[in-house]
């Protein structure tokens, strides 16, 4: 009869972060109690599988049941052919979004010019787009919470498709600041595709991985700048807007393939759906599923925005929603000065022609062929960025490299203080584009990271929400300020990014090595049966001896 009062046991293993001396249970702490080290978990069966309870009570012969998790299973698949499938598929759209991110710095001096726009309304021009962004990026968040990652995805896809190709066909100015503020409210749900990508990843591989999905990004710049450098001498920038939304065209054609999250799946009660998901991954990678039953926790309420300022997580989100807004601030803000500073000439002649030389605020200066040129490989400097953050960000740790790189940004941007000729000012462009860009790719493997999976695809959102406020006052400093004062212009960029780096060292959690959690509540109900079958194990020992 005493086995009927002994908890049964299961055991997995919960890959976290290896670091000695670290404690596995984060249950109930706070951010800076939350680093694990690499364990065995063991959990009361009751909780796994109440129905396994109720069939061996009725029969008269309990045995343990073996179970497993989506990490578990995960971690035994590696990274394989579905991987790679779901790499390609995520990445065009990211293709999509950096090129209708990189037409902003292209359109607006053409605009300028043809449509005789002063210079608040050509910074209006890329201000709109993330105003849209901004406003969208919180509500796609949500969605993809409550409604699945593949859903927000694919919806948010279709709705910039659709309004990309319409704004080909802009009339006068009013109704192509209309289009482009829409076409900003699709992209904001773009970083929903790093959300569905992480929760595909084993722990081991996901750092790089999602740091090679952000080679997607710098691909889709630099053909953004190749297709403006054969289209825009002789078929103009409407060629342009609609040949740019052909990578989400492709990825709106695939995307029926896309599966939805295992781990949303198993929140939301639908086992079956995440068990057929994981399934498809081993019959892709060659892999054999694990043996057992998936453990199911559902979750009704997902994506509530106060659990975002929850005691555990409060402070990790102020301080990424700034790390954030520095990151789109200045990341924007060089790629805005390129071409004005390219425009300008060198650097002296841009203060002093601010200060001393009349000029009519209409005049403009289409951009040239050379001009597109600088332009092409200041944003082959994303690569570089690229390769920078994969060597720190599995070494260093993440918040170690967004420091590295936010200094490296205000150190590679102080030599625009003094007179550069254009050979200097493309080289110093190019250097600290590459550090913001790699500083920008960390903070996006960081934020899915830290968040648990109840609110992932929230923190996302929101983080990128604020990041879009940094991308909307750009212009204006960018494109605006600068024709008042270069000097202050650089100051500002320089001190953002200075404090940035010292918000990314005073971060709580560090996520090297940690698997992605769950929900809050899930953990609680893992601690709370882990206490209880290790008393369970002592009374066994005791009652042996």
């Amino acid at each position: 009869m005493d086995n009927w009062n002994r908890s049964t046991k299961v055991t997995y293993r919960r890959w976290s972060n290896p670091e000695p001396g670290d404690e596995g249970d984060f249950v109930g702490h706070t951010d800076e109690d939350q680093a694990t080290d690499n364990e065995i978990c063991t959990i009361a069966s009751a909780i796994v599988d109440s129905r396994s309870r109720e069939s061996a009570n009725s029969s008269g012969n309990y045995k343990a049941a073996e179970t497993f998790t989506v990490d578990n299973a995960l971690e035994a698949f590696g990274f394989g052919v579905f991987q790679w499938k779901i790499s390609l598929l995520t990445g065009l759209a990211w293709i999509g979004d950096a090129m209708e991110m990189m037409i902003l710095s292209i359109l607006g001096p053409q605009m300028h010019c043809e449509w005789s726009l002063p210079g608040y309304q050509v910074a209006l021009i890329t201000s709109v787009v993330f105003i849209g962004m901004g406003f969208s990026s919180v509500a796609w968040g949500n969605v993809a919470d409550k409604y699945g990652r593949r859903v927000g995805l694919t919806v948010c896809m279709c709705w910039t498709l659709y309004y990309g190709l319409l704004s080909a066909f802009s009339p006068v100015y009013s109704w192509l600041l209309v289009l482009r503020g829409l076409v900003g409210f699709g992209i904001g749900g773009a970083p929903q595709s790093v959300t569905l990508y992480s929760e595909f990843l084993p722990v081991k591989a996901r750092g790089i991985c999602i740091m090679l999905i952000a080679a997607f990004w710098a691909i889709g710049a630099v053909f953004e700048v190749l297709l403006a450098l054969w289209v825009m001498p002789t078929l103009g920038w409407r060629w342009l807007l609609g040949l740019s939304a052909i990578p989400i065209g492709i990825f709106v054609s695939f995307c029926y393939w896309l599966p939805e999250s295992p781990r949303f799946d198993v929140l939301s009660g639908r086992r079956d759906k995440a068990m057929a998901t994981l399934t498809r991954i081993a019959r892709d990678n060659g892999k054999e599923m694990p043996r057992g039953t998936l453990i199911e926790y559902k979750q009704s309420e997902r994506g509530q925005f106060k659990d975002l300022f929850s005691h555990q997580y409060w402070k990790t989100t102020l301080l990424l929603w700034f790390i954030w807004f520095a990151n789109a601030f200045c990341y924007y803000g060089i790629v805005l000065l390129t071409t004005e500073l390219f425009q300008a000439g060198d650097s002296c002649g841009t203060t002093q022609g601010a200060k001393n030389e009349p000029r009519c605020r209409l005049e403009c200066k289409y951009l040239t062929s050379a001009d597109y040129k600088d332009l092409l490989w200041t944003t082959l400097a994303e690569f570089p960025g690229l390769l920078i953050s994969l060597f720190a960000v599995d070494y260093l740790g993440r918040k170690k490299s967004m420091a590295i790189c936010f200094f490296m940004f205000s150190l590679c941007i102080l030599p625009l203080f003094a007179c550069t000729g254009r050979i200097a000012l493309t080289i110093f462009i190019f250097i600290s584009r590459a550090f913001i860009s790699g500083g920008y790719q960390v903070v996006f493997v960081y934020t899915p990271e830290v968040f648990p999976t109840e609110i992932r695809a929230l923190g996302m959102g929101t983080s990128s929400a604020v990041a879009r406020i940094g991308a909307l006052i750009t212009p204006f400093v960018a494109q605006v300020m600068l024709r008042t004062s270069m000097y202050l212009t650089l100051l500002v960029y320089c001190g953002c990014s200075l404090l940035a780096a010292i918000a990314s060292l005073i971060l709580p959690i560090e996520t090297l090595g940690r698997g992605l959690q769950e929900s809050e509540h899930y953990q609680e109900a893992l601690g709370q049966t882990t206490n209880v079958t290790s008393q369970s194990n002592g009374t066994t020992q005791s009652m042996d001896q």
